[in-house]
């Protein structure tokens, strides 16, 4: 027991046992540290440095090394501090008095700046600077800002200021004047996972490529955080970490469900890829991220097309080649759509109500991207018997098609044919024999150029039978086509269609302007939806709705009245009590 408490008590996490101590050690900093070491080399050093950048990219590592590097009394040929002099010793053991830290998170009032301020007064003992580096420094209060000011533009010769935060847009101006301001970089998924075996490979850990990606997508650019996730893999895989052990410690959906997603996506199998969305909803994965995740996949996807833009793509190289290798049976303009379908998708998940309809409906229409046009074909069919049987095409019409006699609302009513034709369709029809001679050509390409010049026959009208489902979906399909239309497009995604008969359906709006505006645009909504479904009986009826006005008590009499009617006896409370109404 004894040893085991010797054990514990000697461990150290990751993040500390291997933290940098010099600027060569420094992950994905180069730039910055080539020249911090420039100014010491050059002995160019400024009186005060802002470090921000986002957390765990060694911030507060490159101050504390650079200001062991200035104080070292032997310094290397490399300009590095030599760790044998008594200021890197004392600064390896913590016990300098030149280098002095602050957490302004805890220490951010006008009093702690002026306790800091005495202090700066005293030069330091042994080396030349003393130092003073101010942690999330964006926490000072405005006050200890104003304090600072003063000192930080003109400190005594031995003063040197670094100031680390993460929120640069806190820090007054005023104090961004007075610094040189280095901005760090997240640091990349391929130098986190080079790092990553760096640390396994001291630790005796042994671990996949594969599963280090995954560390390294989820500390999203921090190798503190990707090294703290890395201890916790550890302390449940032991020395061997696989991929699978990993999704399932850091609970993080498998990449292998977005590659089979895309798989059956080209072959047109609905019904597989909505049974690979129950499986990640199963699982616990939420929809919307599932949507952020295959919209992030099929954007790696297409940039593993160039080998001029692969270079975007932050992942392994095991990775890399998946990607690649899927790339080479997508086609370009397949994941431009895709990609359209998903961010519409996306976009519209937050104001669904049916947020997994939402999702499925945009996988249906991300497997029939490779499928012929429907239209297409039945046009081609259509052409075909109109040409070996033209007398036989009235026959074809289903006899469940309903009559042109019904009532077609304003906003998607076609305009007359003829100024003095009556609005019913059917009597339009008979008093334009010319049309049955337009009917009879309809298979020649001079007239199948010019479809809009002409009314359709009864005979030609299309009657594909379609679900409440594939209207929805050819609703939600025609939004992109009026993007200049933000408050008709608004509309579109706010109000749902609701089905009156096989053919009417009606939607209802909230007041007479919005049914002006559809009455505007509605006309060429309907005739892309009748298009994509095949069916012009397809008819839309726009209703405002009624609202009941609500009486709002303002005075004490008609507050009154109110509390009256819900309680009866009050009014015999009051004549009993002699109570007077103010």
């Amino acid at each position: 027991m004894r040893v085991n408490c010797i054990f514990m008590e000697n461990y150290i996490v990751s993040a500390r046992k291997y933290r940098p101590t010099t600027f060569e050690s420094v992950v994905g900093q180069q730039a910055l540290t080539q020249t911090l070491r420039n100014a010491i080399r050059t002995n160019h050093l400024a009186h005060a440095y802002l470090f921000c950048g986002p957390r765990g990219v060694g911030k507060t590592t490159c101050a504390r090394i650079f200001a062991k590097t200035i104080n070292c009394l032997n310094p290397t040929a490399e300009h590095d501090a030599c760790n044998q002099c008594e200021s890197c010793v004392a600064f390896n053991e913590q016990r300098s008095f030149n280098i002095h830290e602050l957490d302004a998170a805890s220490n951010n009032s006008v009093e702690d700046i002026r306790s800091l301020i005495d202090q700066v007064r005293i030069p330091p003992q042994i080396g030349k600077y003393s130092v003073y580096i101010i942690d999330e420094v964006h926490m000072l209060s405005q006050g200890a800002f104003n304090a600072l000011l003063k000192t930080l533009e003109e400190p005594p010769s031995y003063a040197i200021f670094i100031l680390a935060t993460t929120e640069k847009h806190k820090v007054l101006p005023t104090i961004l004047s007075r610094c040189q301001v280095y901005d760090f970089s997240r640091i990349t998924v391929a130098d986190t996972i080079h790092h990553l075996q760096y640390v396994a490979q001291q630790e005796g850990v042994t671990a996949s490529e594969e599963a280090l990606n995954v560390v390294a997508q989820k500390a999203d650019g921090g190798m503190r955080d990707a090294l703290s996730i890395f201890d916790q893999l550890v302390s449940f895989c032991g020395t061997n970490i696989s991929y699978e052990q990993a999704i399932e410690v850091l609970n993080v959906l498998d990449t292998d469900y977005y590659f089979r997603l895309v798989n059956a996506a080209l072959m047109g199998n609905v019904s597989e890829a909505l049974l690979l969305l129950n499986e990640v909803l199963v699982k616990g994965f939420d929809a919307g991220h599932f949507v952020t995740g295959f919209a992030q996949h099929l954007r790696d996807v297409l940039v593993s097309k160039d080998i001029a833009t692969v270079k975007l793509l932050e992942t392994s190289d095991a990775i890399r080649q998946h990607y690649q290798e899927q790339a080479q049976r997508c086609a370009a303009k397949w994941l431009y759509n895709a990609l359209d379908i998903m961010n519409t998708c996306d976009i519209n998940y937050r104001t669904a109500k049916n947020k997994r309809l939402t999702v499925e409906l945009a996988l249906v229409k991300l497997c029939r991207l490779t499928e012929v046009p429907v239209q297409e074909v039945q046009k081609v069919q259509s052409n075909n018997v109109q040409t070996a049987t033209p007398a036989a095409q009235p026959a074809s019409r289903p006899a469940t098609a309903p009559q042109p006699t019904a009532v077609v609302p304003p906003t998607v009513a076609p305009k007359p044919a003829t100024p003095t034709a009556p609005p019913p369709p059917k009597p339009t029809l008979g008093a334009m024999p010319s049309l049955g001679n337009l009917g009879k050509l309809s298979a020649t390409p001079q007239a199948t150029t010019q479809p809009t010049a002409t009314v359709p026959t009864e005979q030609q009208k299309r009657n594909t039978p379609f679900t409440l489902d594939q209207l929805k979906s050819a609703w939600v399909g025609q939004i992109k086509h009026f993007e200049n239309e933000e408050r008709f497009k608004a509309m579109l995604t706010t109000y749902e269609l609701a089905q009156d008969s096989d053919t009417m359906f009606h939607i209802t709006v909230d007041n007479q302007l919005q049914k002006k505006e559809f009455a505007k645009f509605g006309k060429a909504l309907m005739d892309r939806i009748r298009d994509v479904l095949q069916n012009d009986y397809v008819q839309l009826r726009v209703e405002v709705a009624e609202y009941v006005a609500t009486q709002i008590a303002y005075t004490s009499t008609e507050k009154y009245k109110i509390l009256n009617q819900l309680n009866p006896h009050l009014e015999e409370l009051r004549q009993r009590m002699n109570l007077q109404m103010e």
